[in-house]
């Protein structure tokens, strides 16, 4: 019966420690970013990526043209230091790259329910997030033909 309890009170603690985790604001996660180690960076960036990308998706359909792009702003600009943190590590590169990849996707799709007007913010983020796809693909790829010129 201890054990069982014991189990269950593990349980709970990772449940609330989980659900904390979730219910952190943007700015909450900018704060944590600014102060985190550079190995923790990318997760955050993109965490923050998806959070606004899902802000803007929002904004924009609720018809706040001005707001949805400052969100795309900041998608581009945490999507981008995501990207140098993982460079800079060699680490996650490539879920940060698959992770760019979805957002880029998801701005496309919002992008076709926009008004012509409103699409080039949107397109330019497009383009610079497959701008920092490409970055990504040729680190992960230099990496191995170094490794066998050596």
């Amino acid at each position: 019966m201890r054990r069982f309890t014991l189990f269950m009170l593990i349980v709970v603690a990772l449940a609330a420690t989980y659900s904390r985790a979730k219910d952190e604001t943007i700015d909450e996660l900018k704060t944590r970013f600014q102060n985190a180690h550079v190995d923790e960076r990318p997760q955050l960036g993109i965490r923050i990526a998806f959070a606004q990308l899902h802000n803007a998706d929002t904004l924009y359909r609720e018809g706040k043209v001005e707001e949805a792009t400052a969100a795309v702003g900041d998608i581009v600009s945490y999507s981008e230091k995501a990207t140098d943190a993982a460079t800079q590590t060699k680490k996650r590169l490539k879920n940060v790259e698959i992770d760019v990849r979805k957002i880029a996707d998801k701005l496309r799709d919002i992008k076709r329910t926009l008004a012509f007007e409103d699409q080039p913010p949107v397109e330019q983020a497009v383009r610079r997030l497959e701008d920092l796809r490409t970055a990504l693909l040729k680190e992960m790829f230099a990496d191995d033909k170094k490794k066998v010129k050596k």
